[in-house]
């Protein structure tokens, strides 16, 4: 009894593994949960949470990620798969970067946008597209777009990168007729 008890916290045996499998688990879970809750309280601070919504997400997969690197890193069978899978990552996160640029750089960009607040939803703006100039009043918001509807009824949607690297002029409201 007392050889499994001594062994139930040494992570080479299969006990001691599970008991700190279980303990990283639960410490994910709270930590976790304590995002949630700081995200929670954040947003009375927020009119828009789109982008606090995000790094929360964002934050929560960190947590499970930095749990799971670090739980193999402590079991002396997995610290090999720790490495690699550390590596791993660093590869992927290389891989998907460049794989992906203009989508990451809409996403950047729209979070600039919703922090800066350069303009808002019912906004009027004039932009030039590919058409031409066009004039708007913005509708959406999102990470990845800006949602706009011209006087024709039109939806114009611009990526995010285009609206934060364009010179973009507020009009005034238009007045009902």
């Amino acid at each position: 009894m007392l050889d499994f008890l001594a062994n139930m916290f040494n992570p080479d045996t299969l006990p001691g593994g599970l008991v700190y499998a279980l303990l990283f688990l639960a410490l994910a879970l709270l930590g976790i949960r304590l995002v949630r809750a700081f995200t929670r309280k954040s947003a009375r601070h927020f009119q828009d949470v789109t982008a606090l919504n995000f790094v929360a997400q964002l934050a929560q997969v960190g947590v499970f990620l930095a749990a799971l690197i670090l739980y193999a890193h402590l079991v002396p069978a997995l610290r090999a798969v720790g490495t690699a899978l550390l590596a791993g990552v660093s590869v992927a996160s290389i891989l998907i970067g460049l794989a992906a640029q203009s989508t990451l750089a809409n996403l950047i960009a729209g979070l600039a946008l919703l922090l800066y607040h350069p303009f808002r939803v019912g906004d009027r703006v004039q932009l030039t597209t590919p058409k031409g100039v066009e004039t708007g009043t913005i509708v959406a918001l999102t990470l990845g777009y800006t949602l706009l509807r011209n006087a024709a009824n039109q939806e114009i949607v611009v990526p995010n990168s285009v609206m934060i690297s364009q010179v973009i002029i507020l009009l005034p409201p238009e007045e009902n007729k």
